[in-house]
């Protein structure tokens, strides 16, 4: 279970996660239940946002910046430049919503590659509102076949009773700290705001004499 808080240098490592996939498959929802716990009525994503949790994973203390993309086409060169840098990447489709699945392999996938600067990120494929079973027309089987085929993980989850929601964070942030480079990115992080703290603190009060 991981545990969130406020401070902004509690933490050994710095990971950037990337939510994406068409409108309204839930991402915001997602973000929003995984830090809040709380799920409203919310608005489609315009443009970017971002979120920060704090938790414990892996006897580690991470910081977790998740960035929520607009699924709309305009914003797509907007977004496009948030995959730099990602450790971790979440593809989001709805399993009541045939499109958003296939447009995953024929849209979002395409992207990915063609925009992420990092080979070693990890890919989750995460097919929400499971709990809408009724209405499922996208089978966990086909779901798992796709995520093969992308080199994903695979997990199914819903927002709306926080099935599997707060697992799917957390399975991503352990398999980045599996992955060497990644861990050292997220290290670095860590050490290059330690860093300018410290410059910060060694500054000479303004007014102060020069060489």
């Amino acid at each position: 279970m991981g545990t969130s808080g406020q401070g902004q240098s509690n933490y050994d490592l710095s990971f950037k996660i990337l939510l994406i996939g068409d409108s309204s498959v839930g991402k915001s929802s997602l973000l929003v239940t995984f830090i809040s716990n709380v799920l409203d009525d919310l608005a489609p994503t315009i443009g970017v946002d971002f979120k920060i949790k704090l938790l414990t994973v892996g006897g580690k203390r991470l910081k977790l910046t998740i960035w929520d993309t607009a699924g709309q086409e305009r914003f797509r060169t907007l977004t496009s430049s948030y995959y730099r840098g990602a450790q971790g990447i979440i593809l989001v489709y709805d399993v009541t919503r045939r499109a958003t699945f296939t447009n995953l392999s024929d849209v979002w996938a395409k992207e990915l590659k063609l925009y992420s600067n990092n080979q070693d990120c990890i890919k989750i494929l995460v097919g929400n509102k499971v709990d809408r079973e009724s209405e499922r027309v996208v089978s966990r089987e086909e779901g798992m076949a796709l995520a093969e085929e992308l080199g994903c993980l695979f997990l199914e989850c819903s927002a709306k009773t926080r099935e599997n929601v707060e697992q799917c964070f957390e399975e991503v942030a352990l398999k980045i700290m599996e992955v060497p480079r990644l861990l050292e990115e997220g290290s670095t992080v860590i050490k290059r705001n330690i860093l300018k703290q410290t410059q910060e603190h060694q500054a000479p009060p303004s007014g102060g004499c020069c060489s």
